[in-house]
């Protein structure tokens, strides 16, 4: 019993020195072994007034590096005649296949009668991942982050990195497939995390792990793909500021992207949403002088989608 137990303890430390052996995405990408790096992003541009002044406030005020546009929102031309002035943000395609809130809501870019399994008794697309889950097919899905997709085009909106609103997309294994084979017949990077999720909470860490399959495909189909993931910022209830830069002390080496809902309330933005307030204080925090000085000190590198796909192009094969 003795000498199985010994075994087994042996076998426990080489499984963990080959994962320590085991290269970062980051480093894969052409940094080094110990460098953090982060992609600090800003969801839901184009769903409000709000969202676009706090994306872009993030970005020319502050640490953030990267946002993503929902393209079924009212105030996607907003952002758009942006783009056109300010080609080299980082913007990508938060796809959206729920509309969550009671009295602002928006129905697909494909049209309600080539969507039926999208769209809820009021003509909207469903208030939650779950009765997406429950109503839509793949064929569905597909259909409606292509017309996305189209429509950005359309308008001229440069799409560098395409993701998920809410996380529909990696509700169900059959939905992650069709978005990841857009972003491979397209060539545009998607977001996958193959490294040690660390940051990514239980439930949500069992769903990466189910789609860790994919995570070859992608990188050997030419695209990059991510150490870890945090989602949680906007949700913190403490001082903004000092909950980043616990967040900053806590990175790991690696290629991490951090989620932030950023906004500059309008009167009307607290009708929107309950959390106005709360996106109002990731803005407060993503511009605080105090979080670009703890990047500094902490040699943090910040990236972007962009920089991620130039070097994806000169980097070597997973095996």
């Amino acid at each position: 019993m003795a000498r199985l137990a010994r075994f087994c303890v042996i076998c426990l430390l080489m499984n963990q020195a080959a994962l320590r052996a085991e290269p970062t995405f980051a480093e894969r990408l052409g940094w080094k072994s110990s460098d953090r790096v982060l992609i600090v992003h800003v969801d839901d541009i184009g769903m409000s007034h709000s969202s676009n002044l706090g994306g872009i406030g993030g970005v020319t005020r502050g640490v953030a590096t990267s946002w993503s546009v929902m393209m079924p929102c009212p105030w996607v031309p907003e952002i758009a005649h942006y783009l056109k002035n300010h080609p080299d943000v980082d913007s990508g395609l938060h796809l959206t296949l729920t509309s969550e809130w009671r009295e602002y809501r928006w129905g697909p870019v494909a049209g309600k009668a080539s969507v039926p399994g999208l769209v809820d008794n009021e003509g909207c697309l469903w208030h939650g991942v779950l009765d997406v889950a429950a109503h839509a097919s793949p064929d569905e899905v597909d259909r409606e982050i292509r017309a996305q997709l189209e429509r950005a085009q359309q308008l001229g909106i440069p799409i560098t990195h395409l993701d998920s609103h809410m996380g529909t997309l990696f509700a169900r294994p059959d939905y992650f497939e069709r978005f990841a084979k857009l972003g491979l017949e397209k060539h545009i990077p998607v977001l996958a995390i193959g490294g040690p999720m660390t940051h990514l909470s239980g439930s949500e860490r069992l769903g990466a792990e189910a789609l860790r399959p994919w995570i070859k495909k992608i990188w050997n189909g030419g695209l990059p793909v991510l150490d870890d993931l945090y989602t949680d910022f906007t949700s913190t209830k403490s001082d903004k500021t000092a909950a980043l830069i616990d967040f900053l002390d806590s990175l790991k080496p690696g290629v991490t992207e951090l989620i932030c809902h950023a906004s500059q309330p309008t009167d009307v933005f607290p009708l929107i949403t309950g959390s106005s307030e709360a996106r109002r204080r990731d803005l407060e925090a993503l511009t605080d002088p105090r979080v670009k000085k703890a990047i500094e000190e902490r040699g943090i590198i910040l990236s972007t989608w962009k920089d991620l796909m130039r070097r994806r192009q000169s980097a070597q094969p997973l095996e």
